[in-house]
């Protein structure tokens, strides 16, 4: 059954040309953007646009153009904003919406229904599990929900732990000790904490052992109290050293664990420790457990095809 086409006419005020601009992009690129993610059409003259395309498509191509002219009067528009826009549109969601984490140095919004669903369960959780492919934000998120949680003194420290497992290369062949070999592999981490922090300000809190970032083999033996735990690529941990970090939760703690499935690095024989806690701690209280999948991913729109690929791959293969 072939959809009736439909037109609609907006006119984005108070009209002006450099904000036009910043919405339409270099040769109109933002428009051509959202008419062949949406199937629409999409004609103006200065702020008079008309959208031509099936109902749904047409409603929220308006909508985008709305929120994004809203934006372009403080913020550049930007492909990947379009990107984001477009995904919370295809969710029925409201575009700019999204429980926004809270930093002294500005807001950090989630995107989606299960971003959403991850910031709430954090706050309301000891523990939460975020699973899901690469580029969902899952460590961005929960290093935002530690800062935020050091900021209001919900915890006095911040502990952010990474195993030590090659994605193919040798660590034992880089120069330096464990923690100087395991540091480019928490090196997402700390790019999240220098951009809701500050480079200088990261540093001082790190040297005063408020900030700890380290390797998984030092956690063992220890208790962690009114501290925000973040255990980063837990998909590379055995089933003993899952059990040994959750063990490691002391009062007043919140602990976030994030991994993906589909990525484990550690030999064939030997069960992902995430694997395994996914199934014993199903149905535990004070345990969520937050799924990600393609559509929730916000990076490069390759990125995203790239994981549906992968993903259309090995159901294929299971199957």
């Amino acid at each position: 059954m072939v959809s009736k086409l439909e037109s609609l006419d907006l006119l984005l005020q108070p009209e002006d040309a450099h904000r036009l601009a910043n919405l339409c992009g270099q040769r109109d690129a933002h428009l051509h953007q959202i008419e062949q993610r949406l199937n629409v059409e999409i004609s103006n003259r200065g702020g008079a646009f008309r959208l031509r395309g099936s109902l749904d498509a047409v409603n929220d191509a308006c909508q985008i153009l709305k929120d994004l002219y809203s934006l372009s009067a403080h913020q550049a528009i930007t492909p990947q904003l379009v990107h984001l826009h477009l995904q919370e549109a295809a969710r029925r969601t409201p575009a700019p919406g999204g429980a926004a984490v809270r930093l002294r140095r500005g807001a950090v919004r989630t995107h989606g229904p299960h971003q959403r669903a991850y910031v709430e369960a954090i706050r309301a959780h000891t523990l939460t599990f975020g699973v899901g492919p690469a580029g969902t934000g899952k460590t961005y998120l929960a290093v935002a929900c530690a800062v935020e949680a050091l900021e209001r003194g919900q915890v006095q420290r911040l502990v952010l732990v990474r195993p030590a497992v090659e994605a193919g290369e040798r660590l034992g062949f880089l120069p330096g000790d464990l923690a100087q070999k395991v540091d480019p592999y928490l090196r997402p981490m700390y790019d999240a904490l220098y951009e809701m922090l500050g480079f200088e300000k990261v540093q001082k809190l790190i040297e005063r052992n408020v900030i700890e970032v380290a390797p998984l083999a030092y956690m063992r033996g220890r208790t962690l109290n009114e501290a925000f735990i973040i255990m980063d690529e837990a998909q590379n941990t055995t089933v003993e050293q899952m059990k040994m970090f959750l063990t490691r939760i002391g009062f007043g703690s919140t602990a976030v664990v994030t991994g993906d499935v589909t990525q484990i690095d550690l030999p064939r024989q030997v069960e992902s420790g995430l694997r395994h806690v996914l199934k014993v701690l199903h149905g535990v209280e004070e345990v969520a457990f937050v799924h990600f999948d393609a559509a929730d991913v916000v990076r490069h729109p390759l990125v995203q095809r790239i994981v549906s690929a992968y993903e259309a791959h090995d159901g294929e293969r299971d199957g």
